[in-house]
């Protein structure tokens, strides 16, 4: 009798979720681990199919040349921004160092270290050799209570069960948009937003074109039976806008009369300028449940350690166990955050000092103030000033700049002459602006707008006097 045990090849296929059912080999009945009744685990080749079992494989005859495609999801997802910016031709002025504002990046330049006592933290997690091995798919239940105690408020009392651990925001995104929506199905992207929605909902089968501004009849008016979720960015990107209490509750309405539940980007949570309030979605709803999507790397400036969270904000019991089991069982596809940064993440969340925070704030709203006021002066330019978060939009127009023939032709443009590049906002569907990111240092910061402004003297056509005739 051989020593060896043998191997075979199996078909197992698979749902659509990567999820398997019932599998049996030789015999046996295995769970969804591949493991049967006496712990040995079924040795052998799998092929992927679709329906959701595991059957030995079937003789065909056998294929003749080679042909290896990318799958449906790979075809279909595309970054906006990468399709827009690799499709840039990018020759900065020789003579001129280059300037990126394009970068959502706030460590690029090296001005905005993160503070002592979260490094100090880290070394702490390190040094202790606890963090070296696998942890639960959700997360440390320590590290997840730590959330939950940092984000907990009377209004949205918060628990470690409530809380899901992700590698970063975007898997946080990608989790909670996973667990809401089917193919075919619809979401409510913000418009201009962050592209991410796009590039994640377009790859599962997934529409996101509906989106809705600022607007709330016209948000209400793209809510149909297939919509699954309502997405809400506070603060924003690309915007750097905040929204009040009175129209986050008016949003809330909205989502209640249609039974729609929201997903909340909140990675920018807090970070909004003095004299701006902007209260969580979560603390102002009774009944509309809630996703909340959040982590470390903008406001503790560490976006590389990728360390997100998911906040289950249920209400009346309408999420229920289903979409718990739900992130669960998606988390356990890929063990997502970092050990090491779990294990440091108490220490990071509970010693950060406030000084911290308020310096960061600070000199984010001092360099969107220089870049708004440097900027406001220039013929053909409308800048925003933003309430929080990091970046400042800028209006053209392109009425006045009839060398261009729209926002990615101009800022193309101003890379060639100046050397300073700025993200193009048709990346986020909103055409004729472009996207300033505030985080570089301040005399880079007046660099980049002088630079702005010459290039915009040298373009600019005032209106003929034919128009101004036809407007008397």
């Amino acid at each position: 009798m051989s020593s060896r045990m043998e191997t075979k090849s199996y078909m197992v296929q698979m749902n659509g979720n990567g999820v398997c059912g019932k599998t049996t080999v030789n015999g046996k009945t295995l769970n969804e681990n591949g493991v049967n009744r006496n712990g040995v685990h079924g040795n052998g080749v799998h092929h992927v199919n679709i329906k959701g079992a595991l059957y030995p494989t079937k003789s065909k005859s056998r294929r003749q040349r080679w042909e290896v495609k990318p799958s449906e999801m790979a075809n279909n997802t595309l970054n906006p921004i990468r399709a827009i910016v690799d499709g840039m031709k990018l020759t900065p002025n020789p003579d001129k160092p280059m300037i990126a504002l394009s970068i959502g990046d706030p460590t690029v330049f090296g001005n905005l270290p993160t503070d002592g006592a979260v490094l100090q933290a880290m070394k702490d997690a390190i040094d202790s050799q606890k963090y070296n091995g696998y942890a639960p798919s959700v997360g440390y239940l320590q590290s997840r209570q730590a959330v939950a105690n940092f984000y907990s408020c009377p209004e949205a009392p918060l628990e470690a069960e409530d809380v899901i651990l992700t590698s970063g925001c975007s898997q946080a995104i990608d989790l909670a948009i996973s667990v809401l929506c089917n193919p075919g199905d619809n979401i409510l992207v913000p418009c201009p937003g962050f592209s991410l929605y796009k590039t994640l909902a377009v790859s599962m089968g997934i529409e996101p074109e509906k989106s809705w501004e600022v607007d709330l009849q016209h948000m209400e008016s793209l809510i149909d039976e297939k919509t699954s979720c309502l997405i809400v960015t506070n603060p924003s990107n690309p915007c750097g806008s905040v929204f009040n209490k009175k129209h986050l509750q008016e949003i809330l309405k909205v989502a209640s009369r249609h039974c729609v539940p929201i997903l909340a980007d909140e990675i920018y949570c807090n970070m909004v300028f003095p004299g701006c309030s902007s209260p969580s979605l979560a603390s102002l709803s009774s009944d509309v449940p809630i996703l909340s999507c959040g982590g470390l790397a903008k406001r503790w400036l560490v976006p590389g350690w990728r360390m997100g969270w998911i906040l289950i904000h249920d209400r009346n019991d309408i999420f229920g166990t289903e979409i718990r089991q739900g992130l669960v069982k998606l988390s356990q596809r890929i063990l997502g955050a970092c050990s090491i940064v779990q294990g440091a993440l108490e220490r990071i969340l509970n010693n950060t000092p406030q000084s911290f925070y308020n310096n960061t704030i600070g000199f984010l709203k001092s360099n969107s103030e220089i870049c708004f006021s440097e900027l406001s002066s220039v013929p053909g330019l409308n800048p925003v000033m933003p309430s929080g978060a990091m970046y400042i939009m800028v209006g053209i127009d392109m009425d006045h700049f009839p060398d261009f023939k729209n926002d990615v032709d101009f800022t193309e443009q101003l890379v060639t002459e100046q050397s300073v590049f700025c993200l193009p906002a048709s990346a986020f569907e909103y055409p004729n602006f472009f996207r300033i990111v505030v985080t570089v240092p301040e005399e880079m910061m007046l660099e980049a707008c002088a630079r702005i402004r010459e290039f915009c003297q040298s373009h600019y056509r005032p209106p003929s006097r034919d128009s101004n005739d036809l407007d008397q």
